[in-house]
């Protein structure tokens, strides 16, 4: 019943967020209702948190360990010593089987992530014990995948509205000039990563250092676009699937969907003259092609928002212009790979 019988499809019948929702409204919201009344007008419920569900990005595939139907109450620290241990043991009564879905492997890893939360405790534990950061160091310290994962997913009710506080503080996305710092570092990356050692390393014919070259490319390329788009970038297997949902920048997804078809060749590059530092480029390498149409889409991009407003066709020299665009003197000296 779980998954739908269309071929090779890997959507479920039903999505992991509305089976959560559906089991929160049906299930768990009369039961703590009923049993707590008193504390009812304190929680926030929802799914947020670590999970492919989270994301909305589950499949049949992801769905073969640590998932079931359930989802998560946050509770203020106080309200959450009070009652919180009794809360979770009816938690822990609920049916476990809902809409014909029955949970596989559950890992120890995975406890925690569901159930009764500390409103606070769940914040810490991707933000680091300061919290929601004040401070463009305190930005810069929390990697943005936890961020990511701190603003996922949604919230079906919050009656206190604490944890939408929070959540909305987060959503509003980095300060800017920590967001431009950021721009900058991927923007350096890529130019040389793709646009410089790629080529360079495919001269040399050392496929290997060459594929590393154009794995940092493909990660910087889709960081730059989440940031351009004043998104979080996910954890790494989620990075690429996200791109579907930007709204700028929307010709990146299927360029790098070609470079990672066209794989690596060395059969069209030349190393004549190497110890003069001279090369071609094989006008038909797609990788190459489709390096520099990315770059060229991103160039557009940031003339677009402002922050350059450099004339090559090379990244680096665009990268020190949004870097230049930074007004935070201390932000603006650090080394510009900081992010």
């Amino acid at each position: 019943m779980e998954i739908s019988d269309n071929g090779n499809s890997l959507h479920p019948e039903i999505a992991g967020m509305e089976l959560s929702r559906r089991y929160y409204n049906e299930i768990g919201r009369p039961v703590i209702r009923e049993m707590f009344p008193s504390y009812f007008d304190k929680i926030a419920a929802g799914l947020v948190g670590e999970g492919s569900e989270c994301f909305g990005y589950d499949d049949r595939i992801s769905r073969d360990h640590d998932f079931r139907a359930s989802f998560c109450i946050w509770l203020p620290p106080k309200e959450y010593a009070e009652i919180g241990h009794e809360m979770q043991e009816a938690y822990n009564l609920l049916p476990i089987d809902f809409m014909g879905v029955r949970p596989k492997i559950q890992r120890p890893q995975a406890d925690g992530r569901r159930g009764i939360l500390n409103t606070e405790s769940f914040y810490r534990n991707f933000l680091g014990p300061q919290g929601v950061p004040k401070t463009m160091g305190e930005w810069l310290k929390v990697p943005e995948h936890f961020l990511a994962v701190a603003t996922n997913g949604e919230v079906f009710e919050d009656n206190l509205g604490d944890f939408t506080k929070i959540r909305e503080k987060l959503l509003d996305f980095y300060p800017e000039d920590v967001r431009l710092q950021k721009i900058a570092a991927r923007l350096i990356t890529m130019a040389f990563s793709g646009q410089c050692n790629y080529s360079r390393m495919m001269r040399r014919h050392d496929v290997v250092a060459a594929h590393l070259a154009l794995d940092e490319f493909i990660r910087a390329a889709i960081s730059v676009v989440y940031l351009l788009n004043r998104k979080y970038t996910p954890y790494y297997k989620w990075m690429w699937m996200g791109l579907e949902k930007m709204e700028r920048l929307t010709g990146v997804r299927k360029l790098l969907a070609d470079i990672a078809a066209e794989g690596l060749s060395t059969g069209n590059w030349r190393t004549e003259n190497w110890e003069k530092y001279q090369y071609e480029l094989n006008s038909s390498d797609k990788v190459v092609n489709c390096i520099e149409r990315i770059c060229g889409l991103v160039i557009k991009e940031l003339k677009e928002q402002g922050i350059s407003n450099g004339t090559s066709d090379y990244l680096e020299e665009h990268a020190y212009a949004v870097k230049r665009c930074i007004k935070n003197e201390s932000l603006r000296n650090l080394p510009i790979l900081v992010s």
